[in-house]
């Protein structure tokens, strides 16, 4: 994997931690959260889908289809740990 890549790949985490908190709502330090979260997931899903050589959308040597599903995942497991009792 090279340079290019990572940095897209950080962006696209990037935006769908932004667009999560856009939806969900709150402070700078939910937006925080969504964004790492997002990193985590997205980076962990293109990891494991890389190893286990599994391929929904691929763009260049980004596994872009897993690495989006995981960091959603990611994304809506940490609102629920987090911020799911707390927003009630």
């Amino acid at each position: 994997m090279n340079i290019p890549t990572l940095i897209f790949g950080g962006l696209i985490a990037t935006l769908y931690g932004a667009i999560f908190h856009l939806v969900r709502g709150g402070s700078l330090w939910r937006l925080v959260t969504y964004i790492l979260l997002s990193w985590a997931g997205f980076w962990l899903g293109h990891f494991l889908a890389e190893r286990f050589d599994i391929s929904i959308i691929n763009l260049g040597s980004l596994n872009l289809g897993i690495a989006t599903i995981s960091s959603f995942i990611f994304m809506l497991i940490g609102y629920w740990i987090f911020f799911g009792r707390s927003s009630k």
